[in-house]
């Protein structure tokens, strides 16, 4: 479902960037769970995901897009379509890449082995409702294990099966089935 990023920071399509930056601030202050006064995680959490697409030109550019459209849509009273999930070779190449980062981050730093969903984003270029579904997938498996701070940690399984990839006898079918 389409999500108006600037409806929830409460700004204009045409706001510069310091504009969202000013904006974004008080409203994180705001809505922080750590503040006693106002806190809301659910409403931090959808602020912090709008000012992420809104403050990086390439994809305030993209969302620009989606944004016209899903008003245009909304103007002439068109549903939006059914969330279609992405074609399963790209899934499986995202669950892919995910758990060859997750190895050469045990790998090269054992004292901190995991990635928050941030730096996967980052890492990956890729949106985080991109990633939720690749992420529960294997944390299901055990491919990874997700801590209260949500940090992502390969686990032995996980290791194992990124192996396998490396030499071509991982299958995604194993993790469904043991």
């Amino acid at each position: 479902m389409f999500v108006d990023y600037y409806e929830v920071l409460q700004i204009s399509p045409n706001a510069d960037v310091e504009t969202i930056r000013r904006v974004y601030r008080m409203q994180a202050q705001r809505f922080h769970p750590d503040n006693l006064d106002s806190g809301n995680a659910e409403a931090f959490r959808k602020i912090s995901a709008a000012y992420e697409v809104l403050n990086d030109p390439q994809r305030r550019a993209a969302y620009d897009r989606d944004h016209r459209e899903a008003r245009r849509r909304a103007a002439i009273g068109v549903p939006e379509p059914p969330p279609s999930g992405p074609p399963v070779m790209d899934e499986m190449q995202r669950r892919e890449k995910i758990l060859s980062l997750l190895y050469s981050r045990r790998f090269s730093h054992p004292q901190q082995p995991s990635l928050n969903l941030r730096e996967l984003e980052a890492l990956l270029s890729t949106p985080r409702s991109d990633l939720e579904f690749s992420l529960w997938y294997l944390k299901e498996c055990g491919y990874l294990v997700r801590t209260d701070s949500a940090h992502h940690t390969i686990t032995l399984k996980g290791v194992q099966f990124a192996e396998g990839l490396k030499t071509g006898s991982a299958r995604w079918l194993d993790g469904v089935q043991g």
